[in-house]
């Protein structure tokens, strides 16, 4: 609890209303901005003795002053705490950094021959908009495949006037001239109506009466037309083939979330008139212990309400609900005059949609997580976290999985600044332990790969991680020192409550205990490459233990091929009809001798 500030006198005299507060610091400013239905509740809950996320510790700690406005109900507060989380942007709120507004496509009607363009920004300008798309590369694709099927212009007014021959774009067959009077108004204009048809996703109906005017020039045998018609048709239905998505209805926003150790990613699909316009990919700033619940929340609460001249669709698609959205539809009503729906469990083309979305937004955050730069900058911070004299090039980390003792497999898996070296990862199959011991697992995997690696064989690394508490760390510490090798060791150990954010470090030994910030990007390398070398020690063991179960144990029986294998299943039924048999009964078996029935009764009572 801060020392700083007086909770429980400011918790005496603190109203039950609903309402925003904002904490301060010493210096006097913004830590944070919320928004509650019980200010004195809300607000009580962060100075409790226990249970505080290490992000709300934190933040408890630098408070030195909370301000209350007090508003008429819930919806008023969720309000204001958008206006002033978008004004102040205080560093404890989840951020959406990237608030800009989506592009359009404008068709300026007002111009003697109207051009096709892209616009941001207010809609002061007199014509049509098109969109919103998510951004200006969707709306690029969209203009380029106009320009091939029904080459309305798109160049800038001032060029246009000043043409006296036709430009480049007409020799590739991608304007017809309008500039220099190669097209009349009437031809022009329906060029421009086709066009917009196509903008407004009517693509079927454009596409039906363009195989009518077809099919009628080539019963006048006016081919030339007939082929321009058919060319038209094709580059409509390749683009009807690639848009996997098309078949849906209505003006849909697709949002969801993917929330890993390192950061969060969520992913926004636009559908307008049933077309998927493209999508966009936001990486807010949050902590590690949020979920994906109330990322979504953030970020929808910020996006539709911090921008006024925001285009709303109908209905928006998540990948998780959040207890507050209804009070969030009713903001959104309430400012926008807009009626929201939020819907989780869709079918058909709506399922698409949303899977196709949360597969974006979790490739999108595996690419910006593994991405060069970034990774670079993450052994940085955990050179400057560690106070490690040079920056770290080759990580190592283990890891053992195992189930009730069965099938023990030990993972070793391999970072460098460059991400992942899949090609030096590990894994080692344990044998000859008791069914259960980490430890004797872990030093026996490490006794196998440093050994090699003192003999010369692969490199050895710059620092081990070993997942686990003191006791995996000691017996690291007891590999090296039997090897004669001297690695930096991090242990990492979980919290009592297992989540992430909560991990105890040490460095070497045991007695440098410490703990790193939940948003350090060190903490964050350490928790990617050690829920890796988890994933991969899983994925290991689960192979082995199924591979196990799938095989007999007859088959490890020298002189019990196949025949007999099949022979000894025939007569008794099962194996394990075989293992309760007797020495003598299985003896009575076609071609099984006396010295063989032996082998075979030793081989199943072994254990």
């Amino acid at each position: 609890m801060s020392e700083l500030f007086d909770a429980k006198a400011f918790l005496s005299t603190c109203s039950v209303h609903p309402g925003v507060y904002r904490m301060f610091d010493t210096q006097d400013e913004l830590l944070y901005v919320g928004k509650a239905k019980n200010l004195k509740k809300r607000l009580a809950s962060y100075f409790r003795q226990t249970g505080l996320a290490p992000k709300t510790a934190a933040l408890v700690s630098k408070i030195a002053r909370i301000e209350i406005t007090i508003t008429a109900n819930e919806t008023e507060a969720l309000l204001l705490e958008q206006t002033l989380i978008k004004e102040y942007r205080p560093p404890y709120n989840i951020l959406l950094r990237d608030d800009k507004s989506y592009p359009y496509v404008f068709l300026s009607t007002e111009d003697e021959f109207p051009r096709f363009s892209i616009h941001r920004g207010n809609k002061k300008q007199k014509g049509r908009y098109f969109g919103p798309y998510p951004s200006v590369g969707a709306i690029r694709e969209s203009l380029n495949l106009l320009q091939k099927t029904f080459k309305v212009r798109q160049c800038e007014n001032s060029y246009f006037k000043n043409r006296t021959r036709p430009c480049l774009q007409h020799q590739i067959k991608r304007c017809k001239a309008p500039c220099v009077n190669l097209v009349t108004h009437q031809e022009y204009g329906e060029d421009v109506r086709r066009s917009t048809l196509f903008l407004e996703g009517r693509n079927q109906e454009l596409t039906k009466e363009l195989t009518e005017q077809m099919e009628q020039a080539a019963e006048s045998l006016n081919f030339e037309v007939a082929a321009e018609l058919r060319d038209q048709i094709s580059l409509i239905r390749r683009v009807q083939d690639q848009q996997s998505m098309e078949g849906g209805t209505g003006n849909v926003d697709i949002i969801a979330a993917v929330v890993n150790p390192g950061g969060a990613c969520v992913s926004l699909m636009t559908v307008r008139n049933g077309r998927v316009l493209g999508s966009k990919n936001f990486f807010p700033q949050v902590s590690i212990e949020e979920d994906t619940q109330t990322v979504l929340y953030a970020f929808i609460s910020q996006y539709y309400l911090g921008n006024p001249d925001r285009d709303f669709p109908n209905e928006l698609i998540v990948n998780a609900l959040h207890d507050d959205f209804p009070l969030l539809i009713g903001a959104i009503a309430q400012k926008t005059n807009h009626e929201l729906i939020i819907s989780q469990r869709v079918r058909g083309t709506r399922a698409k949609w949303q899977q196709l979305t949360l597969t974006n937004a979790t490739q999108a955050l595996t690419a910006r997580l593994t991405n060069r730069l970034h990774m670079a900058a993450r052994f940085e911070a955990l050179a400057e976290a560690l106070q490690l004299s040079e920056v770290p090039e080759r990580l190592e980390c283990f890891d053992i999985s195992h189930s009730s003792g069965e099938a023990t497999v030990a993972s070793c898996v391999v970072f460098g600044q460059e991400g992942a070296i899949k090609s030096d990862y590990r894994r080692f199959n344990i044998e000859g332990i008791t069914a259960g011991d980490d430890y004797a697992a872990m030093h026996q995997a490490l006794t196998r790969r440093f050994k090699r690696a003192k003999e010369g064989e692969g490199k050895l690394p710059d620092m081990l991680l070993i997942d686990g508490g003191k006791g995996q760390l000691s017996m690291a510490q007891q590999v090296m020192e039997e090897l004669q090798l001297n690695l930096t060791l991090l242990g990492v150990a979980k919290g009592v409550t297992r989540k992430p954010g909560l991990e105890t470090l040490y460095l070497n030994d045991a007695e440098h205990e410490f703990t790193l910030p939940t948003h350090s990007p060190a903490l964050h390398l350490i928790q990617q490459i050690r829920d890796e070398s988890h994933r991969f020690a899983i994925t290991g063991h689960r192979n082995r233990r199924d591979k196990a179960r799938r095989t007999s144990k007859l088959e490890g029986i020298a002189g019990v091929g196949a025949k007999r294998r099949r022979d000894l299943l025939k007569h008794f039924g099962g194996l394990q009809e075989i293992s309760r048999a007797s020495l003598d009964e299985i003896a009575k078996v076609s071609g099984i001798s006396r010295k063989l029935a032996e082998q075979i009764y030793d081989a199943l009572h072994s254990h």
